[in-house]
């Protein structure tokens, strides 16, 4: 396995990851939706430094200054609890438009996650960790997108014909 080109092609995924979300934001209909989606897009910028920093310790150019450390007793803003509390603060059937994007989220999370699920054990020491560890912060995202998605779904299935 080339290291290396595992972690680039990472790297590329995040920045799109991070594109997506920062461009959905601004064009979300509803207000919380847009929220997520401008807290994961910052989420995914400390990605986008944590894999920098790995692909640099590769090249031996050391880590950039900001990359963030990962701790597994730190979860990111996407807690279960966090997750339940803003579908709870939200009205669910204002986030329908929302619905093909909600569900765009969470296929490229799901991806992302899998793709460093099956990279690690191919992987590894600190390389194998770090990808365990991009898969479990993915999972977190994944399992969000697909909370809101299907509350807002439930929703509207339940609306009367013509919304």
């Amino acid at each position: 396995m080339d290291v290396r080109k595992i972690l680039e092609y990472a790297l590329e995924r995040e920045r799109e990851g991070c594109a997506f979300f920062s461009n959905h934001a601004a064009s979300a209909k509803h207000a919380a939706v847009a929220g997520v989606f401008r807290k994961l897009a910052a989420e995914e910028k400390a990605h986008i430094h944590y894999v920098e920093a790995l692909i640099a310790n590769l090249a031996g150019g050391g880590a950039p200054a900001e990359a963030p450390a990962f701790d597994d007793q730190q979860r990111s803003f996407f807690s279960d609890r966090a997750a339940s509390e803003m579908i709870e603060q939200t009205t669910v059937e204002a986030m329908v438009p929302d619905l093909p994007v909600l569900r765009m989220a969470f296929l490229i999370e799901r991806d992302l996650a899998e793709f460093y699920a099956g990279c690690a054990p191919q992987a590894t020491g600190a390389t194998r960790d770090a990808l365990e560890k991009l898969a479990a912060w993915e999972r977190e995202h994944e399992k969000l997108f697909k909370s809101l998605h299907d509350r807002a779904f439930a929703e509207y299935a339940d609306m009367p014909w013509g919304g």
